[in-house]
This record gives C-alpha cells, structure tokens and sequence, in this order.
C-alpha cells in the first residue's frame, strides 16, 4: 500500500533523488540538500502553525510504499503565491491597432509580464516515479493535496494556480527562453532554471522585458511552444485539467509553458469531496476507487481504496487501511472518487 504523508527530514535523501529525476524546469524541487531540507522544515513548521489566512505557509507531501519505506513521489502546496515577492507571469491579451482613415483594424496577440496571480494558493513540487504515471497512485500524490486544502479552507486563497513545465529538447533548449529570456541573460534556459531553483525566481523575473511583446515578432518555434506542455509534465496537466483549472490566461515566463487557475470551491477534488464516519471492519468489499484522506496536520494521511460505499451511510474500511490513515471506529475521512 502506498500513502501519502508530509515529508519529514528523515526524507531527505530520498526527497533529493526524486528531485534530481524531475525534469529540466521544475524549479520547486532542486536537487540540492540544502534547499531541500529548509523546504521540509518550512512544511513542518507549517503544519505545526495555527493559521487562520493563507500567509506564508508552505506544504510538502510525500508518497511512501508501506512494504518497504521507499518513498515513490511527492508534491507541494505554497499557500500564498508571492507572499514575499511578486508571482510573475505573461498574461495573453489582444492589442488592436486601427486607422479608420485607412481602413485598417487589425488584434494583435501580446504578451504582457504581470502578476495577477500573486496571492492564489499555487500548487508545486509535483513528481512521481516513471512506473507510476497514469496509475491511481500519481492521482493520489496529486489530488491529495486538494483533499488536504478541502479539509483545511482556513489555510488557503480563494484561487489555486499552477505552473505546467513547458517545452525544452532533450539538451535543455527552451525555444520560448532562446527567442525571450535569452536575450536578457547569457545563460541557456536549463542554467536559467538552475539559477531560480537555487535562489529565485523573481531575480530572473525583474531583469525581463516588462513592456508588451508582440507575438508576431517571436520566431515561429517560440510562438508554438507558448501554452505548449513538456511530455513529463503531461500527467500533472490532465489530472489539473480534470479537476476543472483553465488554461488559456496566462503562461510562464521562462518556457512558455500554460500556468493553470481554478477558483477553489470549484475544483473538483474539493467541491465533490464528502466527509464520512468509519466503522473499522475485518475485511471490507471491494468496489469503486477512491481517495481518502485522515483530515489531520502533522499526521495528515491519504491513500487509494476500492470501496462499496454508499453515501451518508458508515465508511467500513478494512483495519490495515485503517491503521495507515491512523483513524479509529467513531472517527471520519474525506473521501472522493477516483474516476
């Protein structure tokens, strides 16, 4: 059985191997200890806070195999996006040059640095091993941490962001950055994520174009990589897209890659999740999938369940699965389906 978890810094090794197999790009998870270990002692922190508004909180979740303590995945949650600097991104928008004299109306497509998003909840961190993609178990490392904000409203915005890896070749070549960022920086794109990883982003982020790029002036290769998606991150864009976040507003700064936003009450996980009392049983039937969650902190606990469940009726969950959600008879968890 596998279960998510909050990370602990007894991860850390672990954490940095999952880190260093996650692709060019995905900057919340560099593979450098140092780092890793404040993003675990900052999530322990978090979760051991009283918090009544999304502040400066951040979470980290990993995924456990029970049978042998190998740690599979993991994903994160920044309760505040820019809670200490600025959260930028190029927003899409339409210019229109017009000469009535002439005739003339023509839109042109602009990208404009912004930072509209700062203050959403922002999703991060994302990460599973290569045999888990399209298993319930990459739900689950993904979805879980919506069951954690369901569970916890008080923690986090109305609106939940996040940043979908764009695409770069095999040798780390960005087509957006060598056509935008490049130009600002003598740096190759998977340097310039290296450098954001390790200090921020916002230092590569100030130093861009802030007036309008005409898109039509971008080389053909940016223009169609804008809003496109790197093949590894096309898991964590599906399961978002499922779960209701739009896509056509806004894209990153570096790649190009689409930048997600959902309001929080209508994302699926959230809006169609359902609180049910347990009743621990010797054996349970099976059924439909689902993700349960404990609804704790520090001892916050999710994992994957076919169940025969009926709702409004008692939750029978079967004593292992009880015991790996640290929940008892009386007690009660989150649950929603899977499919």
């Amino acid at each position: 059985m596998l279960v998510m978890r909050p990370a602990q810094m007894a991860d850390l090794a672990d954490v940095q191997r999952l880190a260093a197999e996650s692709p060019v790009g995905v900057t919340s998870l560099p593979d450098d200890s140092g780092r890793l270990g404040d993003k675990i002692a900052a999530s322990q922190a978090s979760l051991a806070a009283e918090v009544s508004f999304s502040g400066e909180e951040s979470y980290f979740f990993v995924l456990e195999d029970r049978s042998t303590g190998r740690l599979v995945g993991c994903s994160g949650i920044v309760a505040s996006a820019g809670y200490s600097e600025p959260f930028y991104s190029f927003r899409n928008e339409t210019f229109v040059h017009a000469s009535r004299e002439l005739k003339i109306h023509n839109k042109i497509h602009v990208l404009s640095m912004c930072h509209d998003l700062t203050g959403n909840s922002l999703l991060t961190s994302f990460h599973v091993e290569p045999e888990l993609v399209g298993s319930p178990w990459a739900e689950l490392i993904s979805r879980g941490r919506l069951l954690f904000m369901a569970s916890h409203p008080e923690r986090f915005a109305d609106g939940v962001v996040v940043e979908i890896v764009g695409l770069s070749d095999e040798s780390g070549d960005s087509p957006f950055w060598d056509a935008v960022g490049h130009h600002f920086f003598d740096m190759s794109y998977a340097a310039a994520e290296r450098l954001s990883s390790l200090r921020s982003r916002t230092y590569l982020a100030e130093m861009m174009p802030h007036y309008p790029i005409y898109v039509p002036l971008l080389p053909d290769a940016a223009q169609e990589a804008m809003g496109q998606v790197h093949p590894r991150a096309q898991l964590s864009f599906d399961i978002m897209t499922r779960e209701g976040f739009e896509t056509e507003h806004y894209i990153d700064i570096f790649d190009g890659g689409p930048i997600l936003h959902a309001r929080t009450g209508g994302i699926r996980s959230i809006a169609h999740s359902a609180l049910a009392p347990v009743e621990v049983v010797a054996a349970g039937q099976g059924g439909r999938a689902y993700l349960l969650s404990n609804g704790g902190l520090l001892d916050f606990r999710a994992t994957v369940v076919e169940l025969d469940w009926t709702p409004g009726q008692p939750l029978l969950l079967r004593s292992e699965v009880a015991e790996a959600l640290g929940v008892a008879s009386g007690g009660s968890v989150r649950l929603v389906a899977l499919d």
